[in-house]
């Protein structure tokens, strides 16, 4: 058992019988009144965010998550299979639990897969990849009303916001929180 006190980004909670991951937390002393701690909740099984309210030093329950290096190999069917960087175990984990982290998914890509009792429950991606777009229209200087952005697939098939002078088969970064365009890679 734990207290509010010890609530961190990243912990994850055992509440109702379902695992919990913080997403953001504020301890909160107002001038009147007791303390509390107000958090942003994931459900890790459904995905859902909630807002959550507790009061300090209240006991709470965290649970076991073990945070382990891997590799992704390959996509079997609906399924992805990681290996551990460690013991080379293979561990395949489905396609609702890896969500969109397949947008940034290339083969020999290493992710951190958290554990629960041996069972896969979100895995983190590094902050950016380095992806090659496979197609975009030809930028053409001077119509545009805005900052110039135009969409242009990569090789995982998703789409981004590039700028107007990226062409094709150019290796670009790309932020894995928000899909957001980062610069150019020069090879």
């Amino acid at each position: 058992m734990a207290t509010t006190n010890d609530i961190k980004n990243g912990t994850v909670l055992k509440l109702e019988g379902q695992l919990w991951n913080i997403i953001e937390f504020q301890h909160v002393k107002p001038g009147k009144g007791g303390a509390f701690v107000r958090t942003k909740m994931r459900n890790i099984l459904s995905g859902k965010v909630v807002d959550k309210t507790f009061n300090a030093g209240l006991k709470i329950e965290t649970a076991t998550v073990d945070r382990s290096d891997y590799e992704y190999l390959y996509q079997d069917g609906e399924d992805f299979v990681f290996m551990d960087t460690q013991n080379y175990d293979q561990l395949t984990v489905s396609g609702k639990t890896v969500g969109e982290a397949t947008n940034f998914m290339l083969e020999n890509l290493h992710v951190t897969i958290a554990l629960h009792e041996g069972t896969p429950l979100y895995l983190e991606l590094p902050p950016s990849v380095q992806l090659r777009i496979t197609y975009t229209e030809p930028g053409l200087q001077g119509d545009r009303s805005s900052a110039g952005t135009k969409p242009a697939t990569v090789e995982t098939g998703y789409e981004i916001q590039v700028p107007l002078f990226i062409d094709n088969n150019t290796l670009v970064k790309v932020d894995t929180r928000d899909g957001s365009y980062l610069g150019r890679v020069s090879e």
